[in-house]
């Protein structure tokens, strides 16, 4: 058998549960989970998801020449040719499959998930970074982007599909790489995505108000976030916010060592923010006095799991803490773009309720006098309607002018999703309040109204350089938007 093929006797090993009908004595050279990329020797997995089933893709992955199916049900005629693998979840049992067909590639580095609702990201970024400065090859799998040292491989989706996932840490692990950091989202987790993976440890941020579009309940979506720490090995570490009430609920079942980090409270990775400026903090971490690049109270809660989950990992404490301070956030996150004018603009990838408040809440801290804030801030189409009108109250809460526009209205009309967020404003808010669809629009006529020493933030959609609109994506970057804006009206000159 070529090296390229692997036994499917062997793979079926992983799943002894399943009822097999046919011959598993045949060589398997591909797990597809689109029927359109079958061919000869493929396995492919029908998987139940939310928009399609692939159960009525069957007989085109077989006509296009798979010689197995893994399915949960199996179809009503049956080839003679073919092997049938019957399961009670396929995305559970393509887990197993695709980490044993690539010989189960996170064995043989340190993987650490980041999972919560906001942070994730930044976190992931952070520990990337630093341990790849501190000598080490690393891999990244990110919202923003996947990374393998130098090579950047675009990113789809939070967390791929776990044929996918287990291709790209394969890689990884031909490159030699010694530690990978992976966002695990609350779908990768419901959808069996990390299934068959093997974590040396596990983060937990926080978790607020998001994706209740798939989740349907706040309950399910803490449930999914809990499954990932359920699943960590007793070799690993769980470490998790304690400030977050969630926090301790996350880890009450898990076979990991659990740590904690705390601003708040006793714990075993401690942080007290001293003082920030638009330009840093100065933080007391563990007994250390240190000036990190990054700003505001989020972020401390950041840099305390970077610096504990390092620690964790057998890093000295100065080391770390040395690399630290000199790093800064991921892009999109609390981006600063600055005028000549001292009109600061701010991009930032909030798009939940409190991700929004706590950009404004730093913002607020930060300002000196009587500068204004001004927010532009939408929400995406096709996705959970319940944090529209809580983001909006949360804008024209704490901002002096607001701009309600479009962020990436996907299949939804744009006007309809402001209507839902406007019914968030209280009236006393209404004169503060500008609704405009056409979000470069609303960036310039938010960076026309600034004045010198006023903060424009535009909220939502961060690192992103697309808008999504009617299945399209058109080319948009929030930092552009906004540095042309600052162009175009004058801020960029001194006195003009």
């Amino acid at each position: 058998m070529g090296e390229n093929f692997k036994s499917l006797g062997v793979l079926l090993k992983e799943i002894p549960e399943a009822n097999v009908v046919g011959n598993t004595d045949r060589p398997v050279a591909a797990i597809v989970l689109d029927s359109r990329k079958s061919g000869p020797a493929t396995l492919f997995v029908a998987v139940r998801g939310t928009q399609v089933d692939g159960h009525d893709f069957i007989e085109k992955a077989l006509d296009l020449g798979a010689g197995v199916v893994l399915c949960e049900e199996l179809p009503a005629t049956t080839r003679p040719d073919v092997t049938y693998v019957q399961v009670s979840d396929s995305a559970r049992a393509m887990g197993w499959l695709a980490a044993a067909f690539h010989e189960h590639p996170s064995r043989s580095f340190q993987l650490i998930g980041i999972t919560g609702t906001n942070g994730k990201t930044s976190v992931a970024t952070l520990l990337f970074r630093m341990f790849r400065t501190l000598g080490y090859r690393c891999g990244l799998i990110s919202t923003v982007q996947n990374q393998i040292e130098d090579e950047v491989i675009p990113s789809t989706h939070t967390t791929p599909d776990s044929v996918t996932l287990n291709a790209l840490l394969a890689e990884m692990r031909r490159q030699s790489c010694t530690h990978v950091f992976m966002e695990v989202s609350s779908h990768a987790v419901a959808q069996q995505r990390i299934t068959g993976l093997t974590f040396a440890g596990g983060i937990f941020t926080n978790i607020t108000h998001d994706h209740l579009d798939f989740h349907k309940t706040f309950d399910n979506y803490i449930k999914a976030k809990k499954g990932f720490f359920d699943q960590l090995p007793r070799s690993a570490f769980a470490l998790v916010n304690i400030d977050d009430r969630r926090g301790s609920v996350m880890v009450q079942n898990t076979a990991a060592k659990v740590e904690t980090y705390s601003l708040q409270t006793m714990a075993a990775f401690k942080g007290k923010l001293l003082s920030e400026t638009l330009f840093g903090m100065h933080m007391n971490l563990n007994g250390y006095e240190v000036w990190f690049r990054l700003i505001g109270r989020f972020n401390a809660y950041n840099l305390l799991a970077v610096y504990g989950a390092a620690i964790l990992l057998g890093e000295a404490s100065e080391e770390v803490l040395s690399v630290l301070s000199e790093l800064q956030s991921p892009p999109g996150r609390f981006e600063q773009v600055h005028s000549v004018q001292k009109v600061v603009g701010i991009v930032d990838y909030a798009h939940t309720p409190d991700a929004l408040q706590n950009v404004l809440e730093t913002i607020t801290e930060l300002r000196q006098g009587e500068e204004q804030i001004i927010t532009v801030v939408g929400c995406g189409g096709n996705r959970d309607a319940e944090k529209r009108p809580k983001m909006a109250a949360i804008a024209s809460k704490m901002s002096d002018r607001v701009y309600l526009t479009s962020d990436n209205p996907r299949n939804e009309e744009p006007e309809a999703i402001l209507d839902q967020m406007r019914m968030g404003v209280p009236p006393l808010h209404f004169k503060k309040l500008s609704v405009i669809p056409e979000r470069r629009e609303a960036i310039y006529r938010a960076c026309a109204e600034a004045k010198a020493g006023d903060i424009v933030l535009v909220a939502g959609k961060g690192h992103e350089t697309y808008q999504e609109i009617k299945g399209i994506k058109y080319d948009f970057d929030d930092r552009e938007v906004l540095r042309e804006a600052f162009l175009a009206t004058g801020k960029n000159r001194v006195n003009g």
